[in-house]
C-alpha cells in the first residue's frame, strides 16, 4: 500500500467509519424506544450494535475506503491537487451534515417519515 492510501485509511477513512457508526448506533436508540420492555430493549439494542459494529468493519470501511481512493484518483485526475482537495471536503461534508442533523434535530431527521417513531 501506498503512503498516500495508508494516510488516507488511517485518517479520513476510519474516522469517518466511526462517526458513522455512532450515527447508526444514535439510530438503533432512537428506535428501540418503541420496544416497551426494558430488558428487551436492551437485548435488542447490544444485539443491533454488535452486528453493526461487524457490519461497519468488515463491509462499510472497506468499501468507503474504495469509494474514497476512486474519489481521489478521479478528483487528482481531472483536478490534480484541487480536485483531491475537493472531494475529501465532498465526503467531510456530508459526514458533517449528517452530524448536524443528529445534534440540532435529533435521529427523527435522519430518518424518512414513515420510520420516524410515532
Amino acid at each position: 500500500m501506498k503512503k498516500s492510501s495508508s494516510v488516507v485509511n488511517n485518517y479520513y477513512v476510519l474516522p469517518c467509519c466511526l462517526l458513522l457508526l455512532n450515527l447508526a448506533n444514535s439510530l438503533v436508540g432512537y428506535k428501540a424506544e418503541l420496544i416497551d420492555e426494558p430488558l428487551l430493549r436492551t437485548l435488542a439494542v447490544i444485539f443491533i450494535v454488535l452486528c453493526g459494529s461487524s457490519l461497519v468493519a468488515y463491509v462499510l470501511a472497506p468499501m468507503i475506503g474504495l469509494a474514497v481512493n476512486s474519489m481521489l484518483r478521479s478528483g487528482r485526475r481531472n483536478g490534480g491537487q484541487l480536485g483531491e482537495t475537493l472531494a475529501l471536503l465532498l465526503l467531510g461534508g456530508l459526514v458533517f451534515w449528517a452530524y448536524y442533523l443528529l445534534c440540532n434535530h435529533g435521529p427523527a431527521a435522519l430518518l424518512p417519515r414513515i420510520w420516524r417513531n410515532a
